[in-house]
């Protein structure tokens, strides 16, 4: 019955569950600040908090940052840092989601795909007062002479820089939580690995670009154009790489579907396995 019921289709079947995946996505936000003296103000703090950290530690103790000499970079830094967090945040939230709500999967029938959405879904709104951050950094160092705004139309780019980002999410996010499901440790290599992540998606250093093997094969990752994507748009005022956006954005669709569909068609085993 239950593996019938998920050869229905997906859009119009998870339509029907909207007001269920917003409930969810605000019960997550209101857990995460419950009883916390700062609430959505952590939204902030933590991409904050690390890029003041990043910032000694490669302007001062290390000093060798590769960037242009026109671009702060505490602004570097929080400008990847603000996408970074909402990815590792959603990523986080969505490998324990189906095992945080046993109760609900193994009771009730609804799309099980509305756990991992809400987790990006909560992630977002923390993304969105994080950029906010961001522009009024922006607006300081304008103001104060360290860095020049270069308005341009590719700012109207930034939209879909964010549905391409959530595309990625939602895929990595679904399988995670499957994967997470049948061998509970994969929570904790998540952890270890979003880590190790960080210092290899040009979040807070450079990707090399001088064509070498090791650039290469760092390239590959889909954050790295995507993050550059980002910087260009809002600090360097120039359209991005055509190539490598679009690579980003091919390899997105390609998990969201692959991860969807292979979701599906696991989750009337979800049951069996918590």
């Amino acid at each position: 019955m239950l593996r019938a019921e998920y050869r229905a289709g997906a859009l119009p079947e998870l339509a029907q569950y909207g007001q269920l995946l917003w409930s969810l996505a605000a019960r997550d936000i209101r857990v995460r600040y419950k009883q916390s003296l700062l609430g959505v103000t952590w939204a902030v703090l933590l991409p904050l908090s690390m890029m003041l950290i990043f910032t000694f530690v490669f302007t001062r103790a290390v000093r060798a940052t590769g960037l242009a000499t026109d671009l702060p970079y505490a602004l570097y830094a929080y400008s990847g840092l603000v996408p970074w967090t909402f990815f590792s945040m959603a990523l986080t939230g969505c490998v324990n989601s189906l095992v945080a709500n046993r109760n609900l999967v193994t009771k009730v029938y609804f799309p099980r795909e509305v756990f991992p959405l809400a987790c990006v879904g909560s992630a977002l709104v923390d993304f969105a007062i994080a950029l906010a951050v961001l522009v009024g950094l922006m607006a300081y160092f304008a103001a104060a002479g360290a860095w020049t705004f270069r308005p341009h139309a590719a700012l109207a780019l930034l939209p879909f820089l964010i549905l391409v980002q959530m595309a990625l999410t939602t895929g990595l996010g679904m399988l995670l939580a499957m994967a997470n499901l049948f061998y509970r440790d994969v929570r904790q290599v998540v952890t270890v690995g979003l880590q190790l992540l960080l210092f290899v998606s040009g979040v807070v250093v450079p990707i090399p670009a001088d064509g070498s093997l090791a650039a290469r094969l760092l390239g590959l990752n889909p954050l790295v154009p995507l993050l550059a994507a980002y910087r260009d748009c809002l600090l360097y005022g120039r359209w991005p790489e055509g190539t490598g956006l679009l690579y980003a954005t091919v390899l997105s669709l390609a998990v969201l579907l692959g991860g969807w569909a292979w979701f599906r068609r696991a989750a009337f085993k979800f049951a069996e396995c918590i």
